[in-house]
């Protein structure tokens, strides 16, 4: 049985495909398109069809679709009234407030169902599906909950999430216990409640804004550059947010536009730096809090985090270690992208009941799940004139090329999900170099303020830094920070940030041995068990899908070399 998922986003827009329980494909829209955090449209049909020619089928071939709620044109509505309350009142309104508004024009407060307002039969037509297809609709928050659940082994847990907004919240916790899953706050009860102005991840949003960078794309930027300031307006900021004695997080904004208005002041008063460690501050003295007022009202040992606000690796390394959890668990499309991923989840679940459900679970070994472009990368290099390829074993070239100070890119397999470059699509350097930053950032056409990441094999991780079973798990897909051991500080300076943490990528043989290998021939070759992990892309570009976009980075000199399975290639001219 396929189950295609689906988020026709206004950022960020994905498709992801299940075979039974198994997830088999998943793909954001920017990769294919080459625009950043692109959500244009509808229903992205390049994303549709993407992931269903990986897994060999057409639409025809699928058996349930489920999509979030936002985006679908108003001529599949059935309402006229409501149609004309959209053209009149919310045009331009987010995710769900078209079925919100709908909703209310039916007096149907006790559903939010929306295939009571959506012409089934107009969509299925529309996209090219059977008629005979299960169509699901589900809860944006659920969405993003529910994969933080299912690619565990949890037996009890408290799934909370985060973003700048989805059908009218802006975060959820759910509690899971005894086989059951209980909504704690977030569900669809608040659809239909006047919109709540209390949104950390917009207030960090626009903060990147009035910083000069644009929102929902440089937030990281400032996660950087906090460690460079001082949290001095965060008492400023601390007055206009609350978190209640229940855990729920609130404001005094009476509109987004306020919001942003009194950042921009903040903006004009201090230093830049200032300003990122103030808003890095008041993000996880809030979270922290809620967090822990919702684990006092539902104990729990373990930690599942989604949406948008849990990229931030600072605030996830706070909440595995400040909350007294055993385990936290970020799931690695934790943005927007991730939610076709819950909402297969969610119509399974939906379909199947969820004791069923429970049963089928399993952890992530990976999340390789774009497409395999096989031997063309070879093909593509090999016949590119100015190229040459260096004779031998690759993965012995790779290593003497790394071990003497080059930067060069890993093109291998199938691309990753999700914001994290996972070995895939990644460049590699030597972390021994503190000047690999800036060179590499400048041929790279990026400004960042975080040392770029590391990767280490699973056996050597907790001899480099501070990983264990708390998270470990999350450490595999570069979701948190931890402290690097002060023996290895000054060893591998390239990649600890200044408060002595690092960004580590456990890695495996098993799920990448191209990776694996010239990580471990660098280890024999240096003494060093850690490489230099950065995304394989340029400023404003996406992470490099095609051979082509890989062929164009090495002859724009961004890399030095790029190797595959079968070769190592570089420009003729150069050593």
């Amino acid at each position: 049985m396929l189950t295609l998922g689906i988020h026709p986003g206004y950022h960020d827009a994905a498709a992801a495909l299940f075979d039974g329980y198994r997830l088999v494909a998943a793909v954001a829209r920017e990769r294919l398109t080459r625009r950043k955090g692109d959500g244009r449209g509808d229903v992205p049909a390049d994303c549709v069809d993407e992931v269903l020619g990986i897994a060999g089928a057409t639409r025809r071939d699928v058996d349930v679709v489920a999509s979030t709620r936002s985006a679908l044109p108003q001529s599949l509505y059935t309402h006229f009234r409501g149609r004309r309350a959209i053209e009149g009142r919310v045009r331009q309104v987010l995710d769900a407030e078209k079925l919100r508004f709908l909703a209310l024009e039916l007096r149907r407060a006790d559903s939010v169902n929306a295939l009571d307002i959506i012409d089934r039969a107009a969509v299925l037509e529309r996209y090219g599906f059977r008629d005979n297809v299960d169509l699901f609709f589900v809860n944006h928050h659920e969405a993003h909950a529910l994969p933080t659940l299912f690619f565990t082994d949890w037996d009890q847990a408290l799934l909370y999430t985060a973003d700048g907004g989805g059908d009218n919240v802006q975060y959820s916790m759910r509690g899971f216990r005894d086989g059951a899953l209980q909504t704690l706050y977030g569900g669809d009860e608040e659809l239909l409640k006047p919109n709540r102005i209390d949104s950390l991840g917009m207030a960090y949003g626009y903060c990147t804004q009035v910083l000069g960078w644009r929102m929902n794309r440089h937030e990281g930027k400032l996660t950087g550059l906090a460690a460079y300031g001082e949290p001095v307006c965060f008492e400023q900021l601390a007055e206009h947010f609350r978190v209640a004695e229940n855990g729920e997080i609130t404001s005094d904004f009476g509109s987004y536009a306020e919001m942003k208005t009194f950042l921009a002041g903040l903006a004009e008063e201090v230093s830049r730096e200032d300003l990122s460690a103030s808003i890095q501050h008041l993000l996880e003295h809030h979270v922290l809090a809620s967090a822990r007022r919702f684990l006092t009202r539902f104990p729990a040992r373990r930690l599942g985090l989604a949406g948008g606000v849990f990229a931030n690796v600072r605030l996830n390394r706070l909440l595995a270690e400040e909350t007294d959890v055993d385990e936290v668990f970020v799931f690695p499309a934790m943005g927007d992208d991730g939610l076709a991923v819950g909402a297969c989840l969610d119509a399974l679940r939906e379909r199947d009941g969820f004791g069923h459900w429970l049963d089928q679970r399993y952890r992530l070994e990976d999340v390789y799940l774009g497409r395999d472009h096989g031997d063309a990368i070879d093909t593509v290099l090999g016949n590119t004139p100015g190229v040459a390829a260096d004779p031998g074993d690759p993965v012995a070239a790779a290593v003497a090329r790394l071990s003497t100070g080059q930067a060069g890119a890993i093109y291998t397999a199938r691309m990753e999900y999700g914001p994290r470059a996972l070995g895939a699509r990644t460049i590699l350097g030597n972390p021994s170099d503190p000047g690999i930053n800036d060179s590499l950032n400048k041929r790279l056409a990026r400004s960042e303020f975080m040392p770029f990441a590391p990767v280490v094999a699973e056996e050597d991780a907790g001899d480099v830094f501070e990983v264990g079973d708390l998270n470990r798990y999350a450490c595999r897909f570069m979701t948190i920070t931890c402290a690097v051991r002060p023996a290895w500080r000054e060893r591998i300076p390239a990649v600890v940030h200044v408060d002595g943490t690092a960004r580590p990528q456990v890695i495996r043989r098993d799920a990448n041995p191209l990776y694996f290998d010239i990580l471990q021939g660098f280890k024999q070759a240096t003494g060093l068990p850690v490489l230099i992990n950065t995304s394989f892309n340029v400023h404003e570009e996406p992470i490099v899908d095609t051979p082509e976009q890989c062929q164009r980075a090495l002859l724009d000199d961004r890399v030095d070399f790029v190797v595959t399975e079968s070769a190592l290639y570089r420009l003729a001219d150069r050593d």
